[in-house]
């Protein structure tokens, strides 16, 4: 019998820090600074906590919504399970190939061509150069920018980069698709066929994890919906259910 392949994600316990150091860097005038003024010392920060004791086990079929307010820890989330983000304890395990739509932009060169940047942000998505080169003419149709492609990305207005980002990272279908906030990419013309495209891309996916402030795409696209607050998981269910205690409390502390 032929074992055929299951795609999940399972996070044990894991905890995942900023480091104080990140945030106690100072200059050298703000040193002395501190020195002669007591009133003003600077004042150390302790390490911030992201996730705490996070577990999670998300299965082949499974389309999870990820909500919360701001600071949660919902991007942090997605980045730990695509291995961005280095954790501090505890195990993450995947199976099936990661395909992550996060920061849209990252990995650009601003002094780069488009057609240039397309070769950099596809390796950095964990495409083959082979790859790359068989979806170009592509990626350009789709994000439109005809003869710009082939200008330095500094010219680009911000609507433009963003549609060539889009275009880049939804070119190739991941078996577990990370996706933070893109379902509205570029400007109005361009949202309607970037949400057509962007839904064929999930549905072909084997597994999502979507975060989204948009409740009711949360409820359309998602089967199972968790809520986070300070790093920890506080409601996990039915769409309908989840966002009802999130709205219900959404003017105290959760």
């Amino acid at each position: 019998m032929r074992n055929e392949k299951h795609f999940f994600i399972r996070m044990r316990n894991v905890d995942l820090k900023y480091p104080s150091t990140v945030y106690n860097n100072t200059t050298l005038k703000q040193e002395i600074f501190g020195l002669i003024s007591r009133k003003n010392k600077i004042r150390r920060l302790d390490d911030v906590v992201a996730l705490h004791d996070f577990s999670i086990e998300i299965n082949e079929g499974d389309r999870v919504g990820v909500i919360g307010y701001n600071g949660a820890g919902k991007s942090t989330l997605l980045k730990a399970m695509a291995g961005l983000y280095p954790i501090s304890s505890g195990n993450i395990e995947t199976s099936g190939d990661i395909r992550s739509l996060l920061e849209l932009t990252l990995g650009f060169d601003m002094f780069s061509t488009g057609r240039e940047n397309i070769m950099y942000r596809g390796l950095m998505l964990g495409f083959t150069p082979q790859q790359i080169y068989e979806r170009e003419d592509e990626i350009i149709d789709f994000a439109g920018l005809g003869e710009f492609i082939d200008y330095p990305i500094t010219s680009y207005s911000s609507g433009m980069m963003v549609r060539l980002a889009f275009a880049i990272s939804t070119s190739i279908e991941g078996e577990i698709l990370l996706v933070d906030e893109v379902l509205s990419a570029g400007d109005a013309v361009f949202q309607t066929k970037a949400r057509e495209r962007m839904m064929n891309t999930i549905d072909k996916a084997k597994l999502l994890v979507l975060v989204l402030h948009d409740m009711h795409a949360i409820q359309e696209i998602c089967n199972r919906v968790i809520l986070l607050n300070h790093g920890k998981i506080i409601a996990d269910g039915e769409p309908q259910e989840v966002i009802k205690f999130y709205l219900e409390h959404a003017d105290n502390s959760l």
